[in-house]
């Protein structure tokens, strides 16, 4: 994958040096494309990609053009399906000069125009410019595995990979937007196009732009429709076991297409196990495999991994983070994610692939999406006990299967009954709520803004984010299941927005690797929506498909064990132990009135009760981590002059409309 960035000036009377300001913002989005650089530029656009070479190495730089010259691209992604569609354009008459999937995507888009992004199998975000009718095409894949920022002021459209080069513009004011702090602070991420910051916005999964001189139009290609679960009744279970375990086996054996060595994540669970073992059996030679574990055995899943490596004869690289590892690296962390985080856990996965780039990988592929579409996660469960607890909202028995649910959790595993129904019973009874399923989530994250500071606690009084999901849902939504309601909710908002993103894509990318994802292909998608919801989850015996095909491939112990879900060490701990002061620095009562962005006395009224060892909630350690990073941003993209620094593009290759220099 890649990083690309440009600036269109639909203004004549704005006419900034577009080819240095484009520079600033592939210097500081190097780490995603270490290899080569270069742009296109004419009177009024430069446009410029950073690349990290992974399939036909020598001839597939860029800015790269289609057979007219007409259309230029800048591409960051990977078409798996670009073998076939190079067949499909050859046999059109159209001549291909490279071996790589960036020409196969411009000359689609010249042949097919938007219909193009009907025809690709891959993650994606590119800019096609179109000479003629002065025109920027951009598209971003279907669930929104690779980012696409951009922004619009004083008749400038510019767009990057990442926000460090947006607001490296000379244009671009650097502010803080409550509006998308308070929708991070309730889904964890953005819901909307909004980000972290003002006038910058994102855009959306399974949706392209067109920019000209009428201005800017947003257009949803392709939706996640889980409105209508097949019947068990019309099916032959072992025979979707079949037909599943072929498509999934295709997914995988498409994404080992690279011309550089390419990797696994083994977590130890059932779904990167899975898809290591699908590696194995279509490429036998021996696979090189990473893993994460932890020093605190609440966190550490070393057993499991280390059984799937030598069950599968990998060449395991097992990496030991400690609380003092996060601690040293939560900065660079969020220097790369750009979003506060809610919960340490992206900073193991920066660490790990930091291991990865140190053994020569640039691509390894991963289990994520088998959670959001074969309903593995505990919030599924969860509404499906709330549920079925709220047809006997007095009954003492019904809550208990919460505690069976969070059986690694001790507060909640040991909770009398009376305690189970104060936390969980939050709204038990609106289960035609479209939301019902992540109410009680969202109202136990918004609780930390408590924490903002009175004057944007003020500004934000009558906002609600929840309000403005409603404008986003598919037709009908109200009247799909509870199941298919809370998958929808938690692929589209939390799994494109924070997991592939804060926790993957932006951690890996920071280490120059790409990462992979054959549960993610929208085949294997449209394929489990249309699942018996009992073939998901079956009773609460969740992923049972899946459970069901990996038979035989992977160990029992692994596939047979309890969800687990990826955590990592707690902040509480290291602000124990801060000998360098960092901590103690952003979170000083100087540093939190200087920002203005949180309530000073309220933070340290949290810190106080942290270090008396007194029991701190879960929602009061996402309050930290949160507090942190989000101190953090303000330094690192308002204050910090670092963001006016750039690097030497030594490599950089500049493209005009007559010549190349």
């Amino acid at each position: 994958m890649c990083g690309i960035a440009g600036i269109y000036s639909l203004s004549s009377h704005n006419k900034l040096s577009l080819e240095q300001e484009v520079r600033k913002m592939l210097s500081l989005i190097r780490h995603r494309g270490p290899d080569e650089s270069g742009i296109y530029l004419n009177d009024s656009l430069a446009i410029g990609n950073a690349r990290l070479s992974i399939i036909d190495l020598k001839s597939g730089r860029q800015p790269m053009t289609d057979d007219s010259g007409n259309y230029w691209i800048v591409y960051n992604g990977e078409i798996f399906n670009y073998p076939e569609l190079q067949k499909d354009l050859q046999k059109k008459g159209i001549h291909l000069k490279t071996n790589c999937d960036t020409e196969v995507v411009v000359q689609m888009y010249a042949l097919y125009g938007p219909d193009c992004l009907q025809h690709f199998n891959g993650q994606f975000s590119f800019c096609i410019w179109d000479k003629k009718k002065k025109e920027c095409f951009l598209a971003r894949d279907r669930v929104g595995i690779l980012p696409l920022f951009y922004s619009f002021k004083n008749g400038l459209f510019s767009f990057c990979s990442e926000i460090k080069g947006l607001m490296a513009l000379s244009e671009n004011e650097r502010a803080i937007c409550y509006k998308g702090l308070a929708q991070i602070f309730t889904f964890w991420t953005t819901a909307t196009t909004l980000t972290p910051f003002k006038d910058i916005y994102q855009l959306p999964p399974a949706h392209y732009m067109v920019v000209n001189s009428e201005g800017i139009n947003t257009y949803k290609y392709w939706e996640s429709n889980l409105s209508y679960p097949g019947s068990s009744a019309a099916l032959v279970f072992s025979d979707t076991v079949a037909e599943f375990k072929e498509l999934l086996t295709d997914a995988v054996k498409i994404r080992l297409r690279a011309d550089v060595p390419v990797g696994a994540y083994l977590s130890g669970g059932l779904d990167s196990t899975t898809v290591t073992s699908l590696i194995h059996s279509i490429e036998p030679r021996i696979l090189n495999t990473f893993s994460i574990g932890f020093e605190d055995p609440v966190y550490d899943e070393t057993s499991y991994q280390m059984e799937a490596a030598r069950y599968l004869n990998t060449r395991h690289h097992a990496f030991k983070c400690s609380e003092e590892d996060i601690r040293n690296s939560f900065e660079k962390a969020v220097w790369h994610t750009e979003f506060p985080v809610l919960r340490t856990a992206p900073i193991p996965m920066y660490l790990l692939s930091g291991e990865v780039h140190r053994n020569n990988i640039k691509v390894v592929i991963t289990g994520e999406g088998a959670d959001e579409f074969l309903a593995g996660y505990d919030i599924f469960k969860e509404a499906k006990i709330r549920e079925f607890w709220a047809r006997e909202p007095e009954s003492e028995i019904r809550p208990r299967l919460l505690s069976r649910l969070y059986s690694y959790m001790p507060s909640i595993r040991d909770a009398s009954p009376a305690v189970l129904r104060l936390f969980f019973g939050y709204k038990l009874n609106e289960t035609k709520n479209p939301f019902y399923s992540h109410l009680l989530r969202w109202h136990n994250t918004s609780r930390i803004r408590s924490f903002l500071s009175r004057d944007i606690s003020s500004e934000l009084s009558s906002y609600d984010p929840v309000n403005d999901l409603y404008d986003l849902l598919p037709p009908d939504f109200e009247k799909w299941s509870v199941l298919s309601r809370a998958q929808y909710l938690e692929s589209t908002i939390f799994m494109s927005g924070y997991l592939l993103s804060s926790q993957g894509e932006r951690m890996m990318m920071a280490n120059s690797v790409e990462g992979r994802y054959p549960f993610l292909d929208h085949r294997v998608i449209e394929f489990c929506n249309r699942l018996p919801e009992r073939w998901k989850l079956n009773g609460l015996n969740e992923k049972y498909l899946l459970k069901k095909m990996s038979e035989g491939m992977i160990p029992d112990s692994v596939r047979k064990r309890i969800k687990q879900p990826y955590r990592a060490p707690v902040p509480g701990k290291f602000l124990l132990s801060d000998e360098s002061g960092f901590l103690s620095e952003i979170l000083s009562q100087k540093k939190l009135d200087s920002t203005g962005l949180f309530d000073s006395s309220r933070v340290n009224t949290l810190i106080k009760k942290i270090r008396s060892k007194k029991e701190v909630s879960e929602v009061d350690q996402m309050a930290l981590t949160t507090i942190i990073s989000t101190q953090l941003l303000y330094k690192m993209f308002l204050v910090d002059p670092v963001m006016d620094k750039t690097n030497n593009l030594s490599d950089l290759r500049i493209v005009t409309e007559t010549r190349a220099i």
